[in-house]
């Protein structure tokens, strides 16, 4: 039987590692591409109106200015990896002539795995196996947030956010030295100021990450954003945009729970300092811990269908001894 529109629809090609699961007619893809555009857009709105006027945003532009992102390509709908578009009935999918993409002699467009592992499969073999050792761990939510006031411990001036603090320098340095400080996150202890890098009980490095990154932190959960982001056209659209909603969310936590006063953008903030405070960043820590371990599976099994079977499980392996 040749291709059809089927749904599990398999084939291999020889000499290839081209794997179809799925093709989809123009009436289901046109309308999906159409959507992820509409959600993308709205998710991007208040970035793109600030961005003419050179407008700041302290809780928002982490998620542009960090991870480099780029309204223009979270609105591009891929359909990902082992997924085939038919053409419509004016011609190809406009993903014909994106990067990455191959057209086979029936007209479906669908990724060239071969090229794009060629030149990416370095980085999906690290992607998978760190997103494998993080999900392997036990999640830890005893930090309660003290990153971000370690990266302003006796820092009265040249502070990452033109804001207030909460509760002044000296008040917020008290809160630092009477917590223990506990963050597995080289990207957030790497900002710490050279006071507090002492009083952290882990010293994490680049090196060390696969062996310290735990589902409970904050920043590993929104960094499923910059792997889905690195993964580029091998992660369909909902999961893109799925792991950049749960990083926006993350992102307003990290900064109410901060020292830094949000009541000029009308946020109120956690008090991590108070049991109250505590308890409230523990519960929507977990949930956030919860929504990430979902997009963390998906994203590993993006991983494993560019890897294929026998290499991901190679993958799995190398890194069994982190996951510890």
């Amino acid at each position: 039987m040749g291709i059809s529109e089927d749904t599990g629809l398999r084939e291999k090609r020889a000499g290839s590692r081209l794997t179809l699961t799925t093709v989809l007619p123009s009436v289901a893809w046109i309308p999906l591409a159409r959507g992820h555009a509409e959600r993308a857009d709205e998710m991007t709105a208040g970035h793109r109106a600030r961005k003419p006027g050179g407008e700041k945003h302290a809780i928002e532009d982490f998620l542009y200015d960090y991870y480099g992102t780029r309204p223009a390509q979270l609105r591009r709908w891929h359909p990902g990896v082992g997924t085939g578009l038919a053409p419509a009935p004016d011609g190809l999918p406009e993903q014909a002539g994106w990067k990455f993409y191959t057209t086979l002699p029936e007209g479906i467009v669908t990724l060239d795995v071969e090229a794009y592992m060629h030149a990416r499969g370095e980085s999906v073999r690290y992607i998978h196996g760190l997103l494998t050792a993080t999900a392997s761990r036990p999640a830890f939510s005893g930090c309660f947030g003290l990153h971000e006031w370690a990266m302003v411990y006796r820092q009265p001036e040249h502070r990452r956010h033109e804001l207030p603090l909460r509760l002044g320098q000296e008040e917020t340095d008290k809160v630092v030295e009477q917590h223990p400080i506990r963050c597995t996150h080289f990207d957030a202890f790497r900002f710490f100021t050279p006071e507090a890098v002492g009083l952290n009980r882990l010293q994490p490095t680049r090196a060390t990450q696969v062996d310290l990154d735990q589902p409970g932190c904050l920043h590993a959960a929104m960094d499923c954003h910059k792997w889905a982001g690195k993964l580029g056209p091998a992660v369909p659209g909902a999961l893109a945009l799925d792991c950049f909603a749960l990083a926006g969310d993350i992102r307003l936590l990290d900064m109410q729970a901060s020292p830094y006063d949000l009541s000029s953008y009308g946020q109120p903030a956690v008090k991590i300092e108070t049991a109250e405070g505590k308890q409230e960043y523990v519960t929507r820590q977990r949930e956030f811990a919860r929504r990430a371990s979902a997009l963390r599976a998906r994203l590993i099994r993006v991983c494993e269908e560019l890897l294929g079977p026998a290499l991901a499980a190679e993958n799995r392996e190398a890194v069994a001894p982190h996951n510890v």
